[in-house]
């Protein structure tokens, strides 16, 4: 399918993998007539436990018509039993078939980056900042073999600390804890899984060729910037990592879903930052 104004194509449905039995799929919107152009994995967001990949149906046909194709994925949901450390597998698993298929879809293996919003973000960060360690889970992937790194990463408000995270529900109470479901059980029951989860465990020096771009609200009241993404930051500084801040005032959690194009909106603030970024660093 195209899309006339843009005239960007937009593959829905690309079946990516099979892990357990699921069968895990993308929606790709490329660039016209695309050739060589970067990519971005995108991971949507929805607690670990709901959302779907049309998270991205605004910035894929956006980016795209800019001239960075998006691969906007599903991962398996902690519904009903917990989706650690598979979730991580099958966004990295969606990397790998990008990469395997660049070829075919005129994207540069070479410039391969990934974004995600909430817990999209947490995912999109384990996948990018933990090298190998969650690899080799699905060997018959038909790309298993394949490069699994990235260039760049871009964050919104994200999780980067589940063991605060986790405790952040308890504090807020009146909902359900879904770090708990997601890695099936409390800190209490395994605290290195919840150390081995957490994106910020990673931010060591040889790991460090990753550009990374976090974006954050300042009045989020369901992940706080000063608990999540300012300590991540400062992590990554330390070792050395490009990071670049991008801070939106007045801003809550959940608006990365919203049109790009409305005046004022969050979203119309993120982007000039989003392409510069990008336009330096994949």
């Amino acid at each position: 399918m195209s899309d006339a104004q843009t005239g960007t194509t937009i593959r829905s449905g690309i079946a990516y993998a099979n892990h357990d039995g699921v069968e895990l799929q993308g929606d790709l919107y490329l660039p016209k007539d695309a050739k060589g152009v970067p990519a971005l994995v995108a991971v949507h967001g929805g607690g670990w436990v709901q959302g779907a990949r049309d998270a991205f149906k605004y910035w894929g046909p956006y980016l795209a018509a800019r001239g960075i194709a998006v691969f906007s994925i599903s991962y398996r949901l902690a519904v009903k039993t917990k989706t650690f450390p598979e979730a991580v597998q099958d966004v990295l698993a969606g990397v790998q078939f990008l990469r395997g298929k660049a070829g075919g879809f005129g994207i540069d293996p070479a410039r391969i980056g990934l974004l995600g919003a909430s817990a999209g973000a947490h995912l999109a960060a384990l996948a990018a900042v933990s090298g190998k360690k969650f690899l080799g889970g699905y060997p018959d992937d038909a790309f298993a073999s394949t490069d699994a790194s990235v260039k760049a990463l871009v964050g919104v408000y994200g999780i980067y600390d589940v063991n605060a995270m986790w405790l952040n529900y308890q504090i807020q109470g009146g909902r359900e804890n879904n770090i708990q479901k997601f890695m099936g059980g409390p800190p209490m029951a395994n605290r290195q899984a919840y150390f081995d989860a957490s994106p910020i465990s990673y931010a060591t020096f040889d790991k460090n060729t990753l550009a990374v771009l976090l974006v954050t609200g300042t009045e989020d009241d369901l992940v706080d910037r000063k608990v999540q993404t300012e300590p991540f930051t400062l992590a990554l500084k330390q070792a050395n990592f490009f990071v670049r801040p991008c801070i939106v005032h007045g801003a809550p959690h959940y608006w990365m879903n919203d049109p790009i194009e409305e005046p004022h909106s969050y979203c119309a603030f993120v982007a000039p930052r989003l392409l510069r970024f990008l336009a330096e660093k994949l």
